[in-house]
């Protein structure tokens, strides 16, 4: 685990060079079933909702749309909707993270284990894997269970 997190801060720091306000997307997919779609990743332990960096000259509606696809094989269709804009201040006080929530989306193809990603899952929201991580968890009892919303993710 401690390999993780210095890997995890490597990349931070490389991100600061290149981008010294560092801006993520994070995308809530939703099935018909009203299942949330989680991540895991080959990299760090628990459940997340897929998704990564807005490079430069990328929007962050494209970059929710290329992560998808890279991390699922989900292809979104139709618009997605902002949910929020958290300060990721554990990651770095320059870190900010958008959440968007997509319900229109279709599977390219049967999702195949990567190097970045292990594993993928529709959970219903009453049935979370025990390690999804805090900030997840956070966000779908904001979403789903009325609680209080926080700034920071």
């Amino acid at each position: 685990m401690a390999d993780n997190t210095i890997i995890q801060k490597l990349i931070h720091t490389w991100s600061l060079f290149k981008r010294p306000m560092t801006l993520g997307v994070r995308v809530l997919v939703e099935n018909e079933l009203g299942e949330i779609l989680l991540v895991k990743h080959t990299y760090v332990s628990g459940w997340y909702f897929p998704g990564g960096g807005i490079e430069t000259r990328e929007t962050a509606e494209d970059a929710v749309r290329k992560e998808l696809m890279e991390e699922t094989s989900i292809e979104v269709e139709g618009d997605v909707q902002l949910v929020g804009v958290y300060l990721n201040n554990r990651a770095s006080k320059r870190d900010h993270v958008l959440l968007y929530k997509c319900v229109e989306w279709s599977e390219i193809q049967k999702f195949e284990p990567n190097r970045e990603i292990s594993e993928i899952g529709f959970f219903p929201v009453d049935a979370l894997p025990d390690d999804v991580t805090p900030a997840t968890r956070r966000r779908i009892l904001e979403i789903y269970e009325g609680e209080k919303v926080s700034p920071y993710w």
